[in-house]
């Protein structure tokens, strides 16, 4: 009986050393760098119409996060980061030789924003990747951070580093990654094939299943439809106050998502940041007046052909 508890306790204390150096490892280890693949030469031919398009992306997709005080893309506090993943500043992205791109080359971007890797092979932890966006789209992002548009000119603005939580810390470590570069060119889907079109500009190019699924911790990158929850929001994000806000249901529910939503109602909502009862769309969300009503027309069609989800998420006051 003595050995029996003896080896008993070896075991449970053996498992308790393990389960401390695993900890530690989590809290102290420096965040894992990744092999960095061969850079494309490119050299991306910055048009008006070109520059026009990627200022327009960009603005739904960095000024949010990289917009900082001196108007500029110069990087800032991202406040609506759930304090369970840490303290994140956004880097700044302005033609600035030493603090901001300027000394990145086209193919340094492309690769970045395909992969989510520096050039240093560390990763990027909660900026987004486009793996699956149209090579044009992407070189109108690149052609727009190289033009003299005010808020790309060089600041020398320096965010604080990002500090990750324990949570964050986690996930760096064992769950985010980054994403693979394509093998063959990307072209954008048939426009004319709406639901095929709504599914790229939500799940690929403006991520919105990131924040309108379960979790976080719990998306998928490569397959989001795989997310848990996948468009049934429920995602705790945070308001302008630092309060818990939730994301909104996109499934087609009649009681709980978009389900009884018109198509104008849905443009009304995504456009313009209004209910259909009137009620304003809160932070973080904002109105995406820069989506052409066509866009917001194939999203709606998408979002409509996904599997419902009844989750009555809490609309806080």
């Amino acid at each position: 009986m003595k050995k029996a508890l003896k080896v008993t306790a070896f075991i449970l204390g053996a498992l308790l050393i393990l389960f401390g150096l695993g900890i530690s490892y989590i809290q102290f280890a420096p965040a894992p760098t990744y092999s960095v693949g061969e850079i494309p030469d490119m050299q991306v031919e910055a048009g008006p119409e070109r520059v026009a398009e990627g200022s327009r992306i960009a603005s739904m997709l960095c000024n949010d996060c990289h917009l900082g005080d001196d108007g500029k893309l110069s990087g800032k506090w991202m406040q609506d980061v759930p304090p369970a993943f840490g303290q994140f500043y956004s880097a700044n992205i302005t033609q600035h030789p030493e603090q901001g791109i300027g000394s990145w080359t086209d193919g340094e971007l492309y690769y970045f924003l395909r992969t989510g890797l520096r050039k240093d092979g560390s990763l990027a932890g909660i900026m987004p990747q486009f793996s699956r966006v149209s090579d044009e789209e992407l070189m109108s992002i690149i052609a727009f951070l190289r033009s003299e548009e005010t808020k790309v000119q060089p600041s020398g603005n320096i965010p604080p580093a990002s500090q990750f939580a324990f949570l964050g810390k986690l996930l760096q470590k064992f769950v985010f990654g980054p994403s693979p570069f394509p093998a063959q060119p990307v072209s954008r889907p048939d426009t004319l094939n709406q639901v095929a079109l709504g599914r790229y500009l939500a799940d690929d190019l403006y991520s919105c299943y990131d924040c309108h699924s379960a979790s976080f911790t719990s998306n998928n990158k490569q397959e989001p439809t795989k997310s848990k929850g996948f468009y049934g929001g429920g995602n705790e994000l945070l308001d302008m106050d630092g309060r818990p806000i939730y994301s909104s249901n996109l499934t087609p529910d009649d009681e709980t998502g978009i389900g009884r939503y018109s198509e104008k109602a849905f443009i009304q909502a995504l456009k313009y940041g209004q209910r259909p009862d009137g009620s304003p769309i809160r932070y973080p969300m904002r109105p995406h007046t820069a989506m052409t009503d066509e866009e917001v027309k194939a999203i709606f069609a998408y979002l409509r052909s996904i599997p419902p989800i009844h989750n009555p998420v809490v609309i806080t006051p």
